[in-house]
């Protein structure tokens, strides 16, 4: 099947916005360029285009592009047509009263998982994250117990897959990583220090919809230093529950994968 020449070009334009997802904020031809296998004159085309409907707009004095007004105001408004955000929004409130650190809202996205929203923690240290940005499903807690409950054969895709260090603790053996999952699906959460970002631990649990696939998680995030083995376990039920709760409000019925269980076990070491 030949591809037609308005479906390609569609396809390049398409691939240079999601870069600005993936990368640095500000970008240049030259590395857009090698980045998707084109040359200098096709990415300035497409970023003159882009330009032109205030997708992008260029910095003239270091001459990088970096995401326009437009763009935000189709991310602003998709985030309001998301069913999984519009719906959390107690149960999150709810969780970050219990736990006192910040809380996450994360949805499964082309390519990996993105986080849609969040509520800071009240500690003077916290942490927060990047709404919008695609990470890999493999690191951290959000992204792991969505993998571990992916369809097989998606989960398979992924894990024969390169899976990219984003710190020295994430999880690059693809074995490792498969027992890992495994441990997840019987607890019916993820825990994480520092696999996604250096200093910053987690614990996610999944979030499913009418159909029973998994949809997003629910994460409560901080600082390794607060993250002990005993805070994960006090913190785990109530992440699970909002997860719960919250795949309910979704349409979920707790008869299939995922569901939480009653008694929760020691976290993994």
């Amino acid at each position: 099947m030949t591809t037609q020449p308005g479906t390609e070009t569609a396809g390049r334009v398409i691939d240079v916005l999601l870069l600005f997802t993936d990368g640095p904020d500000d970008l240049g031809v030259s590395w857009i360029a090698r980045e998707l296998g084109l040359s200098k004159a096709v990415v300035h085309r497409i970023l003159q285009t882009l330009v032109a409907r205030g997708m992008v707009e260029l910095d003239q004095e270091s001459r990088l592009y970096r995401l326009g007004p437009t763009t935000a105001a189709l991310g602003a408004r998709a985030l309001r047509e998301v069913d999984l955000r519009a719906v959390a929004a107690d149960t999150l409130r709810r969780l970050h009263r219990q736990t006192h650190e910040t809380v996450t809202l994360t949805a499964l996205v082309p390519g990996g998982r993105a986080y849609i929203d969040q509520i800071v923690s009240t500690h003077e240290v916290k942490m927060t994250v990047e709404l919008g940005r695609r990470f890999p499903l493999h690191a951290g807690s959000s992204g792991k117990c969505l993998l571990a409950f992916l369809p097989q054969p998606r989960r398979e895709e992924i894990l024969a897959a390169e899976l990219s260090a984003l710190t020295d603790k994430t999880i690059t053996d693809e074995e490792t990583l498969r027992t890992e999952l495994t441990a997840i699906r019987d607890l019916g959460y993820a825990s994480s220090q520092g696999e996604r970002q250096a200093d910053a631990a987690s614990v996610a649990a999944p979030v499913f919809g009418l159909d029973g696939n998994v949809r997003g998680s629910v994460s409560v995030c901080g600082p390794r230093s607060r993250f002990t083995p005993q805070f994960v376990r006090a913190c785990a039920p109530h992440v699970v529950e909002a997860a719960h709760d919250l795949s309910t409000l979704l349409g979920w019925k707790a008869t299939g994968p995922g569901r939480p269980t009653a008694s929760l076990p020691d976290p993994p070491p």
